[in-house]
């Protein structure tokens, strides 16, 4: 299990494989991939770059919680998670999910359920850079 948080640029492809080339044997059936990245817009307004804010120690935390919940409720042979902190552009990757199961079922459910946490539940803060100044963005957007 990979998780982890890191404030300089990722190739989520590059990263992706590097991990997955460490797993052993031919056990994973199936693997879902999440990749999110930055928009250079938000609620109809544009948008140069973001900020995202964390807490340390607690978000660090929080990303594992939910990797040991997916790890419980589904049988996962190897679970990757990246996300993004600091200063982000547009069309940068923010957030990498990747599971490994023996069947697609449990691989596209654990992969959907550690997006959905993190969009609804995990301590981080965006600030957007847009043309009329920062804003805080207040909530997420809707799956």
């Amino acid at each position: 299990m990979h998780v982890a948080l890191r404030s300089d640029p990722l190739d989520p492809f590059q990263e992706l494989a590097a991990f997955s080339a460490g797993l052993e044997g031919a056990r994973s059936g199936a693997s879902s991939i999440f990749i999110g990245t930055m928009r250079d817009f938000n609620e109809g307004e544009n948008v140069a770059a973001m900020f995202l804010e964390h807490y340390p120690g607690m978000t660090e935390k929080f990303l594992e919680r939910i990797a040991a919940e997916a790890a419980e409720r589904w049988p996962l042979d190897a679970l990757y998670l990246e996300h993004r902190v600091g200063e982000i552009q547009p069309a940068e990757a923010i957030v990498v999910i990747g599971v490994w199961t023996a069947h697609r079922g449990d691989a596209f459910a654990a992969c959907r359920y550690l997006i959905e946490e993190l969009k609804s539940r995990a301590p981080f803060w965006k600030r957007e850079t847009r043309p009329d100044g920062p804003r805080w963005v207040a909530g997420n957007t809707p799956s």
